[in-house]
């Protein structure tokens, strides 16, 4: 008798013969990627550079290789707990437990929406109409919310969208944010925008409610993803891969989803 293979064996074979697709949500990093801007008295993040230690020439004849700089937080990137003060005494980046990076995924399309309003907001209304057609938010999963933004990530200023009343970007509206984290089953909300939080989200109360009531939750974010259309509403499998930074409030990511196909 032939044993039955493994899921791991029936996983590799999936990915090699197609019926399972690796979709990279993942922005390309680079001195040109977008970064957040907080008012002239906050400290601000860096952008990302490389520095070139050797290219097959005198300072090292048969490799190349840089030193780069980065903000953790700069491109797509991952928000660990304590990179809000809400979430100061719990997980930095590297304390997350690695079988949370490995998570199902729901995803929310708001194109419509952020693209006839720029400051579109989700309500719990909105999520809960989207339950009765797709069924419940999966526990232990990601809400990814799809609105279009990626399209906009090769400009500063078309991807932060800002006038003198400041940055002008979808997102969740405070209350939502708080059900999000602190009622709904997953373990962290991802978004295509610079940060998980609405443009607006400075004037909300609480400021910036996603970074608040999420990181206060034992929660995570994911920013700047890419490629959401190519996922289905429901029964894609998200891996997202930050550095284990020491002490780190979060990390750029390369953050991947399987989706079968038929």
């Amino acid at each position: 008798m032939h044993e039955q293979p493994s899921l791991l064996a029936a996983l590799v074979s999936a990915l090699r013969g197609g019926s399972i697709e690796v979709v990279d949500l993942t922005s390309p990093l680079s001195s040109d990627t977008p970064v957040i801007q907080l008012p002239p008295e906050f400290g601000q993040t860096a952008t990302f550079q490389l520095e070139e230690i050797s290219r097959y020439d005198d300072r090292g004849p048969a490799w190349y290789w840089n030193n780069f700089r980065s903000g953790e937080h700069t491109g797509t990137h991952f928000d660990a707990p304590n990179h809000w003060v809400t979430g100061k005494d719990l997980a930095d980046v590297a304390s997350v437990p690695a079988h949370r990076l490995i998570a199902p995924a729901a995803v929310l399309d708001f194109t419509a929406e952020a693209a006839k309003d720029p400051d579109f907001l989700v309500e719990v209304e909105h999520v809960k109409a989207w339950e009765e057609r797709n069924g419940p938010l999966p526990d232990g999963g990601w809400l990814l919310l799809r609105t279009g933004w990626d399209a906009r990530s090769t400009s500063q200023e078309a991807f932060l969208n800002a006038d003198e009343n400041g940055p002008h970007t979808p997102g969740l509206s405070p209350e939502c944010a708080r059900w999000v984290a602190q009622e709904s089953p997953v373990i962290g909300l991802g978004v295509e925008t610079v940060g998980t939080d609405a443009g607006r989200g400075h004037s909300f109360d609480p400021a910036f409610p996603c970074h608040a009531y999420l990181m206060g939750s034992d929660k995570y974010g994911l920013t700047q993803l890419q490629n959401l259309a190519a996922l289905p509403a429901t029964g894609s499998v998200v891996i997202a891969g930050p550095l284990p930074i020491v002490a780190g409030s979060g990390s750029p990511a390369r953050v991947l989803a399987l989706v079968e196909r038929s």
